[in-house]
């Protein structure tokens, strides 16, 4: 990935908008504003690698409100685009959501490209429905080296460097875009904000070629996600919760609860333990304020749906600059 455009020194040109984050929030939100013509520094304490977004189980999902609904159409429809081209990490899956509660199908069912309702005898033991749906799944690292290589050909540029305050941003460039997942909660003062951990067990794969995800009302559930060679383990969700120390115990349940619905899980081979905190809020934020003479438009808060809805919001954040030409950033 490089860092900064062919011929120009590093910090040579005033940023129009310094994006706050790299995970994959922050780099849709550059590339975006990027291609759409502004001149886009990103900075990020963690490089894209290093991030939440890394680590994610990367299958797309339909948003539950009308807006974050809106969110993952156009985020469906990117990654759709993409679905298939080397390099990208975007590969279209079938896989089977069930759910213990409710006997009726969900409402956003209809938003799935290609599904069709399960058996009764396809049910695992206590969900009540379920359904098999082809959708794209994502695997995170690559497609955040994809971004991190569009972000650079459009000009911009990444470097690591942590932000103190919002204050230190606006001072750097007229718009500041604030993606920093559950840092927000720190940086722009939000108490709304708070971490949910989750945990991955990554086996090599033996043989399974669909995914599997569960909708309960615990903090306990069960999800497997293949992405060619290896797949990742789910799952658990602990609010509150900032380790990012795999804990085994946490390993061994989820180990356990998917090999009760894959026995080949039980002997495959353990590769590694994966932790990342995903940026809890009853709803994502998206709106704008002053600091200073800069205007600072928020974008974080997107839960456990970060992937699903990234397109969205950053087309969002788009619309709202685009919205200001002609007037005083």
């Amino acid at each position: 990935m490089r860092g900064r455009s062919a011929g120009q020194p590093a910090g040579a040109t005033r940023p129009d908008v310094l994006v706050l984050g790299a995970g994959v929030i922050g780099l849709s939100t550059a590339v975006c504003l990027a291609e759409a013509g502004h001149r886009v520094r990103v900075w990020a304490e963690r490089l894209p690698a290093e991030t939440t977004s890394a680590v994610a189980s990367g299958v797309w999902v339909p948003g539950l409100t009308p807006r974050d609904l809106e969110w993952s159409r156009v985020t469906l429809a990117e990654l759709s685009a993409l679905a298939g081209r080397e390099g990208t990490g975007v590969h279209p899956e079938w896989g089977l959501e069930v759910s213990d509660l409710s006997d009726e199908q969900p409402v956003w069912a209809a938003e799935l490209p290609e599904m069709r309702p399960c058996r009764p005898d396809e049910l695992p033991p206590g969900m009540r429905t379920g359904l098999w749906a082809r959708v794209p799944m994502i695997d995170l690292p690559v497609y955040l080296d994809f971004l991190g290589t569009r972000l650079a050909e459009a000009g911009a540029e990444l470097r690591r460097r942590a932000v103190g305050d919002l204050a230190e941003a606006a001072a750097a460039a007229p718009v500041v875009v604030n993606c920093t997942g559950v840092a927000a909660g720190r940086l722009a003062g939000d108490p709304r904000v708070r971490p949910v951990r989750g945990q991955h067990v990554v086996v090599r794969n033996p043989g399974v070629e669909h995914f599997y995800i569960e909708a309960v009302d615990s903090t306990e559930w069960t999800g497997f996600f293949p992405h060619g060679d290896r797949v990742l383990l789910a799952g658990v969700s602990q609010p509150g919760d900032w380790s990012l120390e795999p804990d085994p115990e946490v390993a061994e349940g989820i180990l356990r609860r998917c090999a009760r619905i894959e026995p080949r899980f039980a002997e495959a081979e353990v590769l590694g333990h994966l932790v990342g905190l995903r940026p809890g809020r009853e709803a994502a934020r998206l709106e704008e304020e002053r600091v200073g003479s800069a205007r600072v438009v928020h974008n974080y808060g997107h839960g456990g749906e970060g992937v699903s809805l990234s397109w969205g919001s950053a087309r969002a954040v788009e619309r709202l600059l685009t919205s200001w030409r002609g007037r005083s950033w």
